[in-house]
């Protein structure tokens, strides 16, 4: 048989094209199942032992207890990532910051999950993962220092951060630049306590990463950002330099969660609403848990206790109601402290609308109704769900669930109703709703306050119970160093 020139050639370029794509479909075929097959020796040692340990700190960014229960959300994603592997997570907190790296070099860790910030320097001795939040560095005044708006504005003053950190690395960069300021140092001193002292004026200036020092800013209202002093940056998770399949499955789970949404989820969880500050309301609210709050906080615990909820939540709801004022009456003439109306005081039982236990009881007992009914949600969306309820009304709720799903959403999921609740203000929608026109950006609102408040509560538990463990160390009982989170 004859062929000629140009058909060999022509049946030549065909082959390598075809083993070009071959080829590609290879490498991708490996990378795609990598994330499932591809093992190595600490890899397989984790596989095989069933857990894997996360270093990281006890901090309200990373990992803290709250009513025994974990979180966090580097203790969120390293949970996760736990799941992702099918194994369970041990949690190792490290007492100074510049103790993680080496102990993960010594192997006494699998990877470390703490707000780190990738860093050339860092990377000489430990393996970063794909950069998965971006952060800048702010310098944080109190919100009556008006002197420092630019980088250079910092001459002169004295900058106190945690040693060891990269804000003393960017900070000896803005020095090299001639910028003249005074680098003070402590030893381990948690960002977020430096930031509380710049609230109350002990000291003038600190640097924070933005992620931390606007989850800190609903707590202590008065530390501001002034003015970046580096470049986006991103935070990554930390490896040993030979867990290179460790490291591939780690970006591997990175890329999953973001895809499928559940990277946002928890997100959402710690940061969600941080940039949502009141400055005035925040101040009113820290004072009114100290001047109202201890009023009605007994009442609130044992109705909320009843009732199988977390007191500060119910505390949060009422400060949103009425701000701890038992005589408030809103426009449309709900009463008291848990805003009843008088249909549903009635339908309760209740004599004296405005008498503060009487109104807390029926209020949480209404509460619980309406998480009893949305049974069908789970979590923190039949909580959201109820409370939105609270708000509006059930009908209206129901209401936007239908139209949640003719729009083929999921009707027992929050971020699906904070979706169809505003439709229900347009006519095209809410002339079609059993119940009718709804203002559905307020339940909206609503929650995002009472989240907001819920946070600073928790927080200011949180802090009690460091406060008192710190106090039971000076009298000789030992730190507890480990923590493990069992299925």
């Amino acid at each position: 048989m004859y062929f000629s020139k140009d058909k060999i050639n022509f049946n030549k370029k065909s082959a390598h094209l075809i083993l070009a794509i071959m080829a590609v479909l290879f490498i991708f075929s490996v990378c795609y199942c990598g994330c499932e097959k591809e093992q190595g020796p600490i890899l397989q040692g984790i596989l095989k032992a069933g857990e894997i340990t996360v270093y990281t700190r006890n901090n309200a960014h990373c990992y803290y207890l709250y009513r025994e229960e974990a979180m966090g959300f580097e203790y969120d994603l390293a949970k996760a990532f736990a799941d992702y592997l099918g194994v369970k997570l041990k949690v190792r907190i490290a007492e100074k910051w510049d103790g993680m790296i080496p102990a993960l070099m010594e192997g006494t860790g699998s990877f470390i999950a703490a707000s780190m910030t990738i860093m050339p320097k860092r990377k000489k001795w430990v393996s970063f993962s794909n950069g998965y939040m971006p952060i800048q560095q702010y310098v944080i005044v109190h919100r009556n220092n008006r002197s420092i708006r630019r980088p250079e504005d910092l001459a002169g003053k004295t900058i106190h951060i945690r040693a060891g950190t990269s804000y003393e690395e960017r900070l000896n960069l803005l020095k090299n630049k001639g910028i003249d300021f005074e680098i003070k140092l402590h030893d381990d001193l948690a960002t977020e306590e430096l930031i509380r002292q710049v609230a109350e004026e002990k000291i003038e200036v600190t640097i924070a990463d933005s992620n931390i020092a606007l989850l800190n800013q609903r707590h202590y209202p008065q530390a501001v950002l002034a003015c970046p002093i580096s470049e986006q940056e991103f935070l990554g998770w930390a490896v040993n330099r030979n867990a290179r399949n460790l490291l591939y499955r780690i970006n591997c789970f990175f890329k999953t969660i973001k895809e499928s949404g559940k990277f946002n989820e928890i997100y959402n969880k710690y940061y969600g609403n941080i940039d949502n500050f009141d400055y005035v309301d925040l101040r009113a609210y820290h004072r009114r848990l100290k001047s109202r709050l201890p009023k009605y906080k007994k009442i609130i615990m044992e109705a909320a206790d009843y009732h199988g909820f977390d007191w500060r939540l119910i505390a949060a709801q009422i400060y949103q109601e009425s701000h701890f004022n038992p005589q408030a009456e809103s426009h449309s003439g709900a009463k008291g402290l848990m805003q009843l109306t008088s249909s549903t005081a009635q339908s309760l039982g209740v004599k004296e609308i405005l008498n503060p236990e009487q109104n807390i009881n029926a209020g949480v007992q209404h509460l619980k109704a309406l998480y009893n009914y949305f049974e069908k949600a789970k979590g923190r969306n039949r909580l959201f769900i109820a409370l939105a309820a609270y708000n509006v009304g059930q009908g209206h709720i129901l209401d936007a669930q239908n139209i949640a799903r003719k729009m083929n959403l999921d009707s027992n999921k929050w971020s699906s109703l904070s979706k169809t609740l505003p439709l229900l203000t347009y006519q095209k929608h809410y002339k079609k709703a059993r119940y009718g026109y709804c203002r559905g950006t307020e339940p909206i609102e609503y929650i995002n306050k009472i989240m907001i408040y819920y946070d600073i509560l928790k927080r200011k538990g949180i802090e009690y119970e460091t406060y008192a463990k710190s106090k039971l160390a000076e009298k000789g009982d030992k730190k507890i160093r480990t923590a493990q989170q069992m299925d």
